[in-house]
């Protein structure tokens, strides 16, 4: 499907040198690539707080505060 989409020139320049590259007259199969890319990432993401969402209230509250000043301690440590 053909669409219009505002790049930058630096954008496009990138986008020939990388086609050039790989031997190709256009960039479509770069940007369609790097579309599937975003998507599957920001998929990942979302199943990541999604899970970690799930995971609310599972800590009784004694086991909460002990988890929360270990880890209060942990970055106090870093420094």
């Amino acid at each position: 499907m053909r669409t219009t989409v505002e790049i930058t020139d630096e954008q496009r320049s990138k986008l020939v040198e990388a086609a050039a590259r790989r031997g190709e007259k256009g960039f479509s199969t770069i940007v369609q690539e790097a579309l599937d890319h975003y998507f599957e990432s920001e998929s990942a993401r979302r199943e990541r707080v999604e899970r970690a969402l799930a995971t609310f209230g599972s800590l009784s509250p004694d086991a909460a505060d002990r988890l929360e000043k270990h880890v209060r301690k942990l970055r106090r440590s870093w420094r």
